[in-house]
């Protein structure tokens, strides 16, 4: 008898993340076209600052803001890309399930390490 493709496939179809993933990965790759530009500009002027200048100059509002978005778009546009390769080159389960939780850790401890160092250079402490 012949079996159809699709019924075939029956059940071992999308989990219906996929496209979610993809529509994050794009939107964060889209926020990080300003931010990377303004942080490539705002790092090339503070070239032969001292570190009090610098400082001083991620303690603007403005700049505290647009680099803690940077952060949190970079921290988590780059922890889904990671996943991806993960998903697709790494062979065994285990290993898959061990690398994922691994870099998720990573990405967020990493992140917030990050933001919580501007935001304490940003109000003094």
């Amino acid at each position: 008898m012949f079996n159809a493709p699709l019924k075939n496939a029956r059940g071992l179809g999308s989990a219906k993340d996929g496209t979610h993933h993809w529509i994050v990965q794009r939107l964060t790759a889209v926020a990080l076209i300003p931010l990377v530009i303004w942080f490539a500009y705002s790092v090339a002027t503070q070239i032969g600052s001292d570190y009090t200048g610098v400082v001083q100059w991620i303690a603007l509002p403005w700049n505290t803001v647009l680099l803690v978005s940077f952060l949190a778009a970079g921290f988590w546009h780059s922890a889904l890309g990671v996943q991806v390769v993960i998903e697709d080159y790494v062979a065994g389960e285990f290993a898959k399930f061990t690398l994922l939780i691994a870099s998720k850790l990573a990405h967020a401890l990493l992140g917030l390490a990050a933001i919580i160092s501007v935001l304490k250079i940003s109000f003094g402490a």
